[in-house]
């Protein structure tokens, strides 16, 4: 990750960013003196850095005129790290506070609710494709125990998972991976498959993967499948090529012997109707 991406996991906007980048770099210097090297407005820089300050990030030394100075880098990652653990805490203090009364409130209703609910209902539910169905995705990488199946075209969300999925590999759980065959894709689809493959092989070299002979109905991911019904959950879409992918929904489903199912015909395919890659270059 670059700097830009630890300054975006600092919860840093923009200005902030720029100041605080600059302080390392400059060390101890005046708001005025600040905002002329950052290009930041003088009318905001002194709240971007009462915002670092209260933060943790930089220090306030009372001269005339006041001039600020940035921690130690690895100072600042630990107050960030502390910041988080403890907005996390009051998060839940204040969520334990208040769901007596909100259960008191909603938990009748709810139930009462929930017995409108149909078998097909309690079998699935659906999110949109996208930013919703990808967030659900990388959930369900951080929970498997043992296993995660994937049934992907050419796996173009690869990007938005690859640290959930460099996170499970390390845990020890086993990934495998059907794409369909190259053959299968259109020119736009074949290259975006070849690369996700190469950089498969490069980082990750415990994931399997095979190409499906035929077009797969659908696609998707399970995790922690068992053929005793025990475990499982699965986000997944059929093949719909005639409708854009803004328009569709991704189906999830908790049920462990749907699961079980879904990862049967992975096998199936796995084993007889699907082709090892050659050497990945």
């Amino acid at each position: 990750m670059d700097d830009a991406g630890v300054f975006d996991l600092l919860d840093l906007g923009e200005y902030e960013q720029s100041a605080l980048a600059e302080l390392i770099g400059l060390g101890r210097t005046t708001a005025p003196n600040l905002a002329q090297a950052t290009g930041i407005p003088k009318a905001r820089i002194y709240g971007v850095l009462d915002g670092l300050a209260t933060r943790g990030f930089i220090k306030v030394i009372p001269s005339r005129p006041k001039e600020y100075l940035a921690k130690q880098p690895a100072n600042i990652l630990e107050r960030a790290r502390e910041n988080r653990r403890q907005a996390a805490a009051d998060f839940e203090a204040e969520l334990t506070e208040a769901s007596e009364s909100f259960l008191a409130e909603f938990q009748a209703t709810a139930d009462g609710d929930a017995q409108q609910v149909t078998p097909a209902e309690e079998l699935f539910h659906v999110v949109d494709v996208g930013d919703p169905s990808e967030t659900e995705t990388r959930r369900l990488y951080n929970q498997a125990d043992r296993e995660i199946l994937v049934l992907t075209k050419s796996w173009e969300y690869l990007d938005s998972v690859t640290e959930e999925l460099g996170a499970a590999t390390e845990r020890g759980v086993a990934l495998r991976a059907l794409f369909h065959d190259p053959t299968l894709l259109d020119g736009r689809e074949r290259p975006i498959q070849q690369d996700r493959v190469r950089r498969l092989a490069a980082a990750h070299p415990t994931v399997e993967f095979r190409y499906s002979e035929t077009v797969l109905p659908w696609r998707g991911t399970l995790v922690d499948p068992s053929m005793e019904y025990r475990s499982g959950e699965a986000i997944f879409l059929v093949e719909e090529p005639e409708i854009p992918n803004h328009m569709r929904q991704a189906a999830l489903t908790e049920n462990a012997a749907f699961v079980a199912g879904l990862a049967r015909f992975f096998d199936l395919v796995w084993q007889f109707a699907s082709s090892e890659p050659e050497t990945v270059s």
